[in-house]
């Protein structure tokens, strides 16, 4: 045996070895969905020939042939498939016990970062995209700890559900109650010069959570990510960065507490921020991107290279500027559920090249006028109530567009009643009506028929129009010096 594969056979040792530790202390946070079990598979078989190309000692090979059988055998039971290299569990698998009911009430939700659909009319079943993800469900025990802690009332969305599940909080809660501070990091794919109300939804909660825990904020604009995915050029996708800059600074951001960044500006400025996504790069196979996000041999290399990039801003030392070098502060990502692959992926690597592994917080999907089988799409106008729409446009498209819960005829509905949880024009106001009393109201007068459909509407109409209507004029105060500043790398006003 040559030096070098005795080195391999060394090194396979010992990946061997992390991995079984790994596998004993896990993360804590649930079974294991499909696509973890098929990435340690497909892990486990690289392992495997690499073992034997070594020519590794025949009883080292043959316990990685068993863990890799055993493996196999979780799989099918899983998913009911057979495992397949290259070919990752499709969306639509589900554990024997879960299959598909004849009526398809029970159809497995579509969910990853760019395709987000459910046959259901309620909407994706976030119960079983919990266990699907192994996170874990923000019940009223964290809520309550979260106002005892921030001193503040829960917002809206932690009360009503709407961020729904969660990574670590706990974590990020102990080390800020022992006076260890953490940071905020969310962002925005900028694929249009206008983003739609659904855009709103995190940055509306990062600043009530930087407000109350007072603690600094990065915005990553991923405009790279944009040019890689959509038929835009270069320029128009960091044109559309800076325009949704604009949006952003307009929810009320302080700039002394926030840095918003473009990829491609920002990557090239910082060999801090570059080191790291090299890192992450070189603890990631080609097998695990495609096993997580479904890459193909025909995607362009751009493509598979990019969770890296999504994952940096999750490591403190990618910003000295703010953080003067240190890598141990923990990163808090509040952003829609998604978005969870690439920081699944970012939870795996961060112990490995020393970093803490970043929390999260995860927001339900806004739907469609249409209903809520889809999220909203900035390439679809009437999908979406766009932060440029006038009052008129957004009366127009709610009263022509907004998927309705209601009965056919006055008659029907005043007997019968409607139903909230798939009328789209009561969902909207669970996300913008900060009432919880009022929009109980709501809710049990549209049950019992008392509240029609168009009446419905209005009040939909009635509080969307002013919110709309001030983000547009706040967004008019946005001069391209305040965006330049907003996007400088500089100190912000903390001490770390």
């Amino acid at each position: 045996m040559s030096c070098r594969q005795c080195v391999c056979v060394k090194n396979i040792r010992y990946l061997v070895g992390v991995k079984k530790m790994t596998d004993c202390q896990g993360d804590g946070e649930g079974t294991n969905s499909p696509m973890e079990v098929y990435e340690k598979l497909t892990a486990q078989g690289e392992e495997v020939r690499a073992l034997k190309t070594a020519k590794a000692e025949k009883a080292e090979i043959d316990a990685a042939v068993q863990l890799l059988l055993k493996l196999k055998v979780d799989y099918k039971q899983l998913t009911g498939q057979d495992y397949k290299a290259g070919c990752p569990p499709s969306e639509t698998c589900v554990a024997p016990d879960n299959r598909p009911s004849a009526d398809g009430a029970n159809d497995e939700d579509t969910v990853d970062p760019w395709n987000v659909s459910t046959s259901n009319a309620k909407g994706v079943d976030y119960d079983k995209l919990i266990v699907r993800f192994g996170s874990s469900k923000i019940d009223q025990e964290l809520v309550d700890r979260i106002e005892k802690v921030s001193g503040q009332k829960p917002h809206h969305f932690l009360r009503r559900g709407i961020f729904f599940s969660h990574r670590d909080m706990h974590q990020v809660l102990d080390a800020y109650e022992k006076h260890k501070s953490f940071y905020l990091y969310t962002g925005r794919g900028p694929s249009s010069d206008s983003m739609h109300v659904g855009h709103l939804i995190p940055f509306i909660f990062t600043k009530w959570l930087q407000d109350v825990f007072d603690i600094p904020l990065v915005i990553q604009l991923t405009d790279d990510e944009k040019y890689l995915w959509k038929d835009l050029t270069l320029e128009e996708c960091h044109r559309y960065a800076v325009e949704n800059a604009k949006d952003i600074i307009a929810c009320g951001f302080d700039v002394n507490k926030t840095f918003i960044f473009s990829d491609l500006e920002y990557m090239g400025a910082s060999p801090e921020f570059y080191r790291n996504v090299v890192k992450i790069q070189k603890h990631v196979t080609f097998n695990q991107v495609k096993g997580i996000f479904g890459f193909t041999d025909s995607d362009c290399i751009g493509k598979i290279s990019f969770p890296a990039i999504q994952a940096a801003p999750s490591f403190s030392n990618s910003f000295p500027q703010i953080f003067k070098g240190r890598k141990d502060i923990q990163c808090l990502i509040p952003c829609a559920i998604d978005q969870d692959p690439y920081f699944r992926m970012t939870r795996d690597v961060a112990p490995r090249i020393g970093h803490p592994k970043p929390a999260l917080l995860h927001s339900t999907f806004f739907p469609a006028l249409q209903g809520a089988q889809t999220k909203m799409s900035a390439s679809d106008a009437n999908s979406s109530i766009f932060l440029t729409d006038t009052p008129k446009q957004i009366k127009n498209k709610v009263n022509k567009h907004a998927f309705s819960g209601g009965k056919d005829t006055v008659e029907e509905h005043r007997k019968y009643g409607g139903n909230p949880d798939v009328d789209v024009a009561f969902m909207y106001l669970t996300f913008f009506l900060e009432d919880d009393e009022q929009l109980e109201k709501i809710r049990q007068d549209y049950i019992s028929g008392a509240l029609l459909t168009g009446e419905l509407k209005k009040l939909l109409i009635e509080t969307l129009q002013p919110i709309i209507s001030q983000h547009r004029e706040q967004r008019k105060k946005v001069t391209d010096e305040r965006v330049k500043h907003f996007m400088t790398p500089r100190p912000l006003n903390f001490n770390f």
